[in-house]
């Protein structure tokens, strides 16, 4: 009797799992698909913010990719709205702890936000992640900016066949401050789209194309 018990609340554990790995694949609404970019939003549970999605795929290695999401002096060139970025700390090209301001439109104050920035790769799958999650106090707050709180994003770099990479992008931030969330939430899709637009012209750059990183093993 003991040992049926047992196997029923694996089997209920295993079932539990799956449907959680089926909702969190398949409840992303579709928004918008152009250039080749697909944007995908969902409402997480207890969030008044939606959560973002952008997938696209490129021909380049992976630590090109990486090499441009941490050349973070270079954002303002590409990342949509943002003034200034900088590394506060580095341990290694794996940690980083960097700081980033955001022009908001007028009048809402411009936010500011400090994120930790964590690169591995699956050495079975090849896949590569870069999680950044936002550290609000790691440094006193700025004249002038409404510290950002609550902020995370997952980078996950799937390589494909003929050197082709799969990016897949997931963001969830609350800017803070009285924006209501709606408004938040309606402006959601053109920031990123807008981003993962010019990522992809700037990774044609040479000196990311020529970056390695002994962390990351591109396939063969």
């Amino acid at each position: 009797m003991k040992n049926t018990k047992t196997v029923s609340l694996f089997l209920f554990f295993l079932l539990f799992i799956t449907l959680s790995s089926f909702q969190n694949t398949y409840n992303w609404q579709l928004k918008k698909i152009e250039n080749g970019i697909t944007i995908y939003t969902r409402t997480p549970e207890n969030s008044k913010y939606k959560e973002l999605k952008a997938v696209y795929q490129i021909k380049t290695s992976l630590s090109s990719i990486i090499a441009l999401l941490n050349d973070f002096e270079s954002f303002p060139k590409w990342v949509y709205r943002c003034e200034k970025s900088m590394a506060l700390k580095k341990d290694s090209d794996n940690h980083i702890i960097r700081y980033q301001t955001v022009v908001a439109p007028w009048p809402v104050d411009n936010r500011d936000m400090i994120l930790e920035v964590n690169s591995f790769q699956d050495k079975k799958t090849k896949i590569v992640y870069q999680k950044v999650n936002s550290i609000p106090d790691y440094i006193p707050l700025v004249k002038g900016h409404v510290r950002v709180r609550e902020f995370r994003a997952l980078w996950t770099l799937i390589p494909l066949k003929n050197g082709f990479v799969e990016v897949n992008y997931e963001l969830l931030v609350n800017p803070g401050g009285n924006i209501p969330a709606w408004l938040v939430n309606l402006a959601l899709v053109d920031g990123p789209f807008d981003t993962s637009v010019k990522m992809r012209e700037m990774l044609m750059n040479e000196k990311y194309q020529k970056t390695t990183y002994s962390f990351i093993t591109n396939p063969e």
